[in-house]
């Protein structure tokens, strides 16, 4: 093995020169790439600030803009009909005994394969006819934007790699969906809330909510909501239901 002689010291070998020398640059390259994250996140945090600020503004501006139109309905003598919902929150609510094939594979496909599990979903022709099918089964309504947060915040788990790894901070989000622009918890919920052009990854993203059974339990699950029991459409009541069950 070659070897260098020091001046006035001991030979050094060349292996051990080498590793110094690769050490050193190993060291360089993590200092470069830390100072390079640190200057990334000071950026993000600046941007998600902006967004979160700019996302209240406009929740905030359709709050007053609502109100303002239910009071004018009400001078003109007539009352206001809220546009039609464009997402939807579904909850299963009862097992698997005595279901049909057909019924067990739409629950499948709205990823609701355990009880109490909790999925978004979008307003189209083809959901209302899937959800036709398992009524039955599930609840669903229509979250407003509390409910939205509260379950995306306190309940939230994504899908990376396809692992189930919990929203405890912004890179998780950005690692799946920065190509799309959804950077931070915030985006997430105004892309889920507003059912915004990447609804589907967004919502794919998130891993199905796995919520409690109700405070207070169910009142007749075999029942329609409408009959006074807890299956089907509750359309803005199903916030009640959230309440209880996160």
């Amino acid at each position: 093995m070659a070897e260098v002689q020091a001046k006035g010291g001991p030979v050094v070998p060349e292996s051990v020169l080498k590793k110094q020398k690769r050490n050193e640059e190993w060291a360089l390259k993590k200092k470069e790439e830390l100072a390079a994250l640190k200057k990334k996140n000071a950026e993000n945090r600046k941007l998600i600030y902006n967004r979160a600020k700019l996302y209240a503004t406009e929740y905030e501006e359709q709050q007053k803009e609502l109100i303002q139109l239910k009071r004018e309905a009400r001078l003109k003598g007539g009352f206001y009909v809220n546009p039609e919902a464009k997402l939807l929150f579904i909850i299963r609510i009862r097992g698997i005994n005595a279901m049909h094939p057909k019924t067990r594979k739409i629950l499948q496909l709205l990823r609701l394969r355990q009880i109490f599990n909790g999925v978004f979903l979008k307003v189209n022709k083809a959901t209302v006819n899937m959800l036709r099918r398992v009524e039955p089964y599930v609840t669903y309504g229509y979250p407003n934007l509390k409910s939205v947060k509260e379950l995306i915040y306190k309940r939230g788990y994504g899908k990376l790699n396809h692992q189930r790894i919990a929203l405890t901070d912004n890179s998780i989000i950005e690692q799946a969906l920065g190509k799309y622009g959804i950077i931070c918890i915030e985006d997430l919920i105004h892309e889920i809330m507003t059912v915004g052009p990447h609804f589907k990854v967004a919502n794919n993203f998130l891993w199905p909510f796995k919520l409690k059974a109700p405070l207070g339990g169910l009142k007749k699950k075999r029942n329609h909501y409408v009959e006074g029991g807890d299956a089907g459409n509750r359309e803005d009541y199903i916030n009640e239901l959230i309440r209880r069950m996160n």
